[in-house]
């Protein structure tokens, strides 16, 4: 590593490959790329702007990688935690083309949880037992139905089945690989129970109110899924228009349980596995969101920082399934994988194999245990959108740098690239870590002397 990095510095062009490696933010897996863009008056065909590779080190580019997990890369995370935190705020208090008026609109941050698949250690506190019962025997495997201990959350323990056997796998892969239908049939739901609560038809209710949200998926300690959800009631044409002043927030709420209670899929027939019914757990939170200096409800930044905190987490931050896909059984053996989450895993594999599941592609997400989909989604008119963000922001890093390229309507632009690689050596990787650190505790240091400086005005 150290002749690698003293050869790179020594490069007639490292203060270039700086440039490029600062400008991706210390990115750890960087992309490269190799081409060139050449925009032209599209009247006089004069050339306003040409980028050509031919002159960059190794003739190459290096953009970001834009994974979310900061196990893969914590730069690229950090990013993309920042912007789904302003996705999420924004739909919650306006800004980014969302008016500030959603502030008073009835909002509730929704928890669903899936069902029991199975009895499992569970963590506890104030030194509680985990499943304290005195008289409740053993299963039929032989293993007892209580346990005496307490867990704490690095427990290896918590979260495992107290029986294996007994733990019906194939029903928790199967709600997983059905959890998109499930909300998709919970937000149905809502808007009739809300109709029904409120005296209208949901014609009647559809024409005059609608529904929005953002919503993030998180793995629990068993391997399960379950859903937090923004939930934001908007007249009929979305956010810049008031909700009907005859639905409540307490008509919301009302809504949102008996939604998710009468929710109820079945699975397609399988000859060995039969037909199971998929439904929410009982175990729901509904809570009201307020703004700024309220004192009811769970505040809005708090709900975007949480959000925006579990989006970049990994397999090697929850202990839950693989960051990348699968393509044999002899996949599964190569993670560290508790003996639960492999049994998942094998699972899908399984099930997959067989005809009349094909369409669920479990194999295909047997490193997530089946789930499927992002790990956040949100409505059409929540608020703005991850490629707006991206593209505000490289205006902005545009303009900073005088990279504009002359006003003209009639530009075109042609431009032609490749993939040429990824990744850093030793040496590279070596520094753009330090390069990551210093940009973060530069950004730590600049956030700190604004919040003082808003202070200061504010007191004078």
């Amino acid at each position: 590593m150290d002749r690698d990095t003293i050869l790179l510095a020594q490069h007639p062009q490292f203060s270039r490959w700086l440039d490029q490696v600062t400008a991706t933010g210390g990115c750890a897996h960087p992309i490269h790329l190799k081409g060139s863009t050449t925009t032209r008056d599209a009247c006089t065909g004069e050339i306003l702007h040409h980028y050509d590779t031919a002159h960059e080190p190794g003739e190459r580019l290096l953009v970001r990688c834009r994974n979310r997990r900061a196990t893969i890369c914590a730069p690229c995370s950090r990013l993309h935690a920042g912007d789904t935190f302003h996705l999420v705020r924004a739909g919650l208090l306006g800004g980014k083309d969302v008016p500030a008026d959603v502030r008073d609109h009835p909002r509730l941050f929704v928890t669903l949880t899936a069902p029991s698949f199975g009895a499992v250690h569970r963590t506890t506190t104030d030194n509680q037992r985990c499943r304290p019962r005195r008289s409740a025997g053993h299963c039929e495997h032989g293993r007892p139905l209580s346990c005496p201990a307490s867990h704490d959350t690095a427990d290896p323990l918590t979260g495992q089945p107290l029986c294996p056997d007994c733990y019906d796998y194939p029903a928790h892969v199967l709600w997983h690989a059905h959890a998109g239908w499930l909300w998709k049939a919970f937000t149905d739901n809502l808007y009739n129970h809300l109709a029904a609560r409120t005296g209208r038809t949901r014609t009647g209710l559809r024409r005059a109110a609608r529904i929005s949200y953002a919503k993030v998926a998180e793995y629990q300690k068993r391997a399960a899924v379950h859903v937090h959800a923004v939930v934001r009631l908007d007249g009929a044409t979305g956010p810049d228009d008031p909700p009907p002043a005859w639905v409540s927030a307490e008509d919301l709420t009302a809504a949102v349980r008996t939604a998710a209670a009468a929710v109820h899929l079945h699975t397609p027939c399988s000859r060995g596995l039969g037909e199971h019914e998929l439904h929410w757990g009982s175990e729901l939170d509904v809570r009201p969101l307020r703004a700024f200096g309220g004192h009811e409800g769970l505040g809005d930044d708090a709900v975007a920082a949480y959000v925006a905190k579990y989006v970049t987490k990994g397999s090697a931050d929850t202990g839950i399934g693989l960051d990348h896909p699968i393509t044999s059984p002899d996949d599964i053996t190569t993670g560290w994988l508790s003996a639960h989450v492999r049994t998942l895993i094998h699972t899908c594999w399984r099930l997959g194999g067989l005809p009349e599941l094909e369409p669920l592609r479990l194999r295909a997400w047997a490193h997530t245990l089946g789930y499927r989909g992002h790990i956040l989604t949100k409505s059409r008119v929540y608020s703005t959108t991850y490629a707006a963000l991206r593209a505000e922001r490289a205006e902005y890093q545009g303009a900073a740098t005088g990279a504009d390229v002359a006003d003209v309507l009639d530009a075109v632009t042609e431009a032609s690239w490749r993939y040429v690689g990824s990744g850093h050596t030793p040496g590279a990787a070596l520094i753009a870590a330090g390069i990551a650190e210093d940009l973060l505790r530069n950004g730590e240091v600049a956030r700190v002397a604004l919040r003082e400086r808003r202070a200061d005005e504010a007191a004078s």
